[in-house]
């Protein structure tokens, strides 16, 4: 298999599916901490990554806002987020769209301003000195009420110029997509794009809803589409992506194990799927790491992952004529 890796390592890819405090690695919590005089229930390094085993979505839920309470200054935005751009470089991620919460740091007392001006501002470096392009999706917590959506999204309004869209994460279960209906809309009318996660632990009802009622251009996750032929014939005419997260999938228990993910069954349905790698301080991998167990365990051939990878670029927030440069990057390397 090593050809396989070695393939994917050169093959030239976008991540369409990353939360930015889900990058925050071990040693750079810990070093956060102690700046900013964080109380934090690890003693080291070595126990906050024993700390990253989880059995559900919940329960990894409840260390990810933990762990962001340590990002307090727009400095430490800047460098969680040039951190990844590192990793992206490594990985021959090309573009990348990122998603953050401000709510997770809003509603501990972080300036909404400290926030997206400290990613802002890595995302723009990164365009200048790393070669990444890169766009910002702020996300809506559906565990909190629609009110603190609105407030969240009145706080964004002086900043549109940093955001390409609104999404919609954290507890998926009994928060569905039309509890934020109105966000969404109003989000739309400010020029924002929409993308939402459904279809992880949620059921296929929950993808409907963000289709038909948030209007999304893409689905986060979408694996329990396949429950629901219907709306696997809708996503599959209307060309909606789904942003797919294997090792994440499997750390949640959303699949056992990988050999039994059902990505290659999505890939090979015609389905607009793309490998992501999601919370990867957490979930153990970035994304070479997840196309590398994906192919391996469910054996991707090289033009699979190379469809993969252009996926990747086509369902992206880049002009057509940036899709078409980036996808003949991707065929020289088959």
């Amino acid at each position: 298999m090593s050809e396989i890796r070695d393939f994917i390592k050169k093959l030239p890819k976008a991540e369409l599916h990353i939360h930015i405090e889900g990058s925050l690695e071990p040693e750079l919590m810990f070093k956060l901490s102690k700046k900013n005089a964080i109380e934090i229930p690890f003693k080291s390094v070595e126990e906050i990554r024993l700390a990253y085993k989880f059995n559900n979505l919940q329960s990894f839920l409840d260390i990810y806002y933990a762990g962001a309470a340590v990002l307090i200054t727009e400095e430490d935005f800047y460098d969680l987020t040039w951190a990844y751009l590192e990793r992206c470089k490594e990985n021959n991620v090309l573009h990348t769209e990122v998603f953050y919460d401000p709510q997770t740091h809003t509603n501990r007392g972080i300036d909404f301003d400290i926030v997206i001006n400290g990613i802002h501002r890595a995302l723009v470096d990164g365009k200048n000195k790393l070669g990444i392009s890169s766009k910002l999706i702020m996300c809506f917590l559906r565990h909190l009420d629609e009110a603190d959506a609105f407030t969240t999204l009145e706080q964004a309004s002086s900043h549109l110029d940093k955001i390409v869209a609104v999404g919609l994460d954290s507890s998926e279960i009994g928060h569905p997509p039309s509890k934020f209906e109105r966000v969404f809309e109003k989000a739309q009318s400010m020029g924002l794009l929409t993308v939402a996660h459904a279809g992880e632990e949620g059921p296929p009802a929950y993808i409907w809803e963000a289709l038909d009622l948030l209007k999304v251009s893409r689905i986060d996750h979408g694996v329990r589409a396949l429950e629901d032929e219907a709306l696997v014939t809708k996503l599959i005419t209307e060309k909606i992506p789904l942003t797919i997260c294997p090792l994440s999938n499997i750390k949640l228990c959303v699949f056992k194990k990988m050999s039994e993910h059902n990505y290659r069954k999505l890939l090979k349905k015609g389905l607009v799927v793309t490998i992501n790698s999601d919370d990867p301080a957490y979930f153990g991998g970035y994304i070479n790491q997840n196309y590398i167990e994906t192919a391996e365990a469910l054996s991707l051939s090289k033009e699979e992952l190379a469809l993969s990878a252009k996926n990747s670029f086509i369902a992206s927030f880049i002009s057509d004529e940036q899709k078409k440069i980036y996808c003949d990057l991707v065929d020289k390397t088959l």
